[in-house]
């Protein structure tokens, strides 16, 4: 099973060296058939000698070093061409001059392929000039010379479509290694963000259960009930910041990052002055309830207000109609917002299917649902128009 792996290896992949071996060999053999002794002679033509096939041999074999020795492989060639020329053998010589040429124009440099064709042109120039008059006609150099050139222009053809296509993929490569970068350079500074609305958040509670603590423990004694309310709020309290504490555990942050406002992070409650800021931009928004709104965390809070915000933004600066609508549904055990707008997108910002992917607003929006372990949707819409929809579950929390 190795060996035939290996056979396989070596057929699907063969190496240059194999490939110049075996145009190598098929055309000494297309020279031998010329050689042969069995073919007419033209007038002044000499038989078939051993010094022509020892001619023939230097003229096919510097192919199978042209890639590493352009000049000197052709130098040999060009001399044997000379030598049989001089001796007015049979076979037609131009043949292993005409592959040579392709090859050094292929493999090697400009210069060099510069080299080759000047060079084979004039040497077989000469190479008719030594043959007799009935092989070195007119039409004879005619066919000759355009074998050389046509040989030079296929060569350089292909070296251009193979440069061409390596540019194109380095091209590729080097774009979808800097998409990349930015997705996940768009998906660290997304969840830097979300790191620090989690910590404004915690602080925020903490901050209540100090207040709360204070308060229980100063009136505990005198009056109970009030203490028995203070107790309460500081359970609630807790528990949802150490549901937030549990989910900042899987946000990645950098060292030294500096957190901002402690201020209560935006929620649901206060999509009032968001909508009164769309709309002074000019984006005509319907908010439409479903549902009754139950106990909320304020993790789950503040992000479907962000999703809110966001997909509202990409609204105003890709959508041509400034209408948007926006659905917040109360389950029992989620909280869902949908945010839709008709009608096509502005000329140029059409938002492609690798956009939905990639675009930092998308890429954001994800995160902080993937955060909750919600689910998330986004893209076109089949009548025009673009749909956001996030389903963020309300876990309950437990001690």
């Amino acid at each position: 099973m190795a060996t035939l792996r290996s056979i396989r290896r070596v057929l699907g992949q063969p190496s240059p060296l194999l490939i110049d071996a075996f145009v190598a060999v098929l055309v000494l053999a297309m020279m031998a058939v010329m050689l042969s002794p069995v073919r007419h002679l033209q007038p002044g033509q000499h038989a078939t000698t051993p010094l022509a096939w020892v001619l023939a041999v230097f003229l096919v074999a510097p192919f199978l070093a042209h890639r590493r020795y352009p000049i000197a492989s052709l130098v040999v060639c060009l001399a044997a061409l000379l030598a049989y020329a001089a001796g007015r053998y049979n076979a037609y010589p131009g043949l292993p001059v005409f592959v040579l040429t392709f090859g050094i124009t292929l493999h090697s440099s400009r210069r060099n392929a510069l080299v080759a064709l000047f060079a084979s042109a004039g040497a077989m120039t000469l190479a008719l000039a030594l043959q007799p008059a009935e092989v070195a006609s007119l039409s004879a150099w005619i066919e000759s010379e355009l074998g050389i050139l046509v040989a030079w222009l296929a060569a350089e053809n292909i070296r251009h479509r193979r440069s061409r296509w390596a540019e194109l993929k380095a091209r590729a490569e080097r774009l979808e290694r800097e998409r990349g970068e930015a997705a996940r350079r768009a998906v660290t500074e997304e969840r830097l963000r979300i790191a620090r609305e989690l910590h404004d958040v915690i602080a925020h509670s903490m901050s209540v259960v100090a207040v709360q603590s204070a308060v229980g423990n100063h009136v505990i004694d005198t009056q109970p009930q009030q203490a028995r309310q203070a107790l309460a709020a500081i359970e609630a309290t807790s528990r949802s910041a150490l549901t937030e504490m549990r989910r900042l555990l899987g946000v990645l942050r950098q060292e030294g990052e500096t957190v901002g406002s402690l201020a209560p992070a935006p929620g649901l409650s206060d999509l009032t002055s968001l909508v009164t800021q769309v709309q002074d931009a000019g984006l005509q928004v319907w908010i439409h309830v479903d549902g009754q709104r139950g106990p909320v965390p304020s993790g789950v809070d503040m992000s479907a207000y962000r999703i809110i915000q966001e997909a509202l933004t990409n609204v105003i600066k890709h959508a041509a109609s400034p209408r948007a609508g926006v659905t917040i549904c109360y389950g029992a055990d989620s909280v869902t917002v949908e945010i839709t707008n008709e009608g096509p997108a502005k000329p140029g910002a059409a938002v492609a299917s690798d956009q939905v992917e990639t675009g930092h607003g998308i890429i954001g929006m994800r995160e902080r649902v993937a955060v909750f372990g919600g689910e998330f949707a986004a893209g076109p819409q089949p009548g025009g128009g673009f749909r956001v929809r996030a389903r963020l579950p309300i876990a309950e929390v437990t001690s």
